[in-house]
């Protein structure tokens, strides 16, 4: 039997006044980091993806995320130390974001998905940049990508501009997809891994004389 699958949802829903207080002054925004950000970071940087040219194989995934989703906006996105890093991407022009405004902050805090049905009614976000200009973000959902040691180390989500609700069926399919995604970036991982041990073996043939027997 498959085990139901549990996701958080749009549960941060303030009064009125709460949201109209939240438009009108500056924000600052402190968003939660992982008790094991230091280890995750390292994990991160083991994979040799970030500031990497774009790959097919990665905006095929993220084509998919906004299909499955019904939106026009998919993207995979790293969360590295100060920002986060948009790996690839269908229906937004974006590359870096400050990991302040980044929504996949908070999806990395834990290991289910995360949807937001109306971003300006969310205390998290109903201040933020991203929902108050360009790209006007309404809704999100993103499923955390996590590695074989248990390191969230970003999302594959889904993002429209106007407020949507999803069935869990189409949350299970993201869930799902952004395993295949995980597994994608292992092989990535070790196609550096084994790149850079045949460059060593190199160097070394070239230090090491020929024997003239």
């Amino acid at each position: 039997m498959t085990a139901a699958l549990h996701f958080r949802t749009d549960s941060m829903r303030p009064r009125r006044s709460l949201v109209r207080k939240l438009h009108q002054s500056t924000m600052v925004f402190h968003v939660p980091k992982p008790r094991n950000e230091i280890k995750r970071l390292a994990a991160l940087a083991r994979y040799r993806i970030l500031d990497t040219p774009a790959q097919a194989a990665f905006d095929d995934f993220a084509a998919l995320a906004a299909h499955i989703c019904g939106t026009p906006i998919g993207l995979v996105n790293l969360v590295a130390d100060a920002r986060q890093w948009t790996l690839a991407t269908v229906g937004l022009e974006v590359k870096n974001t400050p990991r302040e405004h980044a929504f996949c902050s908070y999806t990395i805090m834990g290991t289910g998905p995360m949807v937001v049905e109306d971003a300006a009614v969310d205390y998290r976000f109903a201040g933020n940049p991203l929902v108050t200009d360009d790209p006007n973000i309404r809704f999100y959902a993103g499923a955390p990508l996590i590695d074989a040691d248990g390191f969230a180390l970003g999302s594959l989500c889904a993002i429209d501009r106007k407020p949507r609700a999803v069935s869990s069926q189409q949350i299970e399919a993201l869930h799902t997809l952004s395993r295949r995604l995980m597994a994608q970036l292992e092989l990535h991982r070790t196609s550096q891994e084994l790149a850079t041990a045949l460059e060593e073996i190199r160097t070394l043939r070239g230090l090491v004389p020929l024997s003239t027997n």
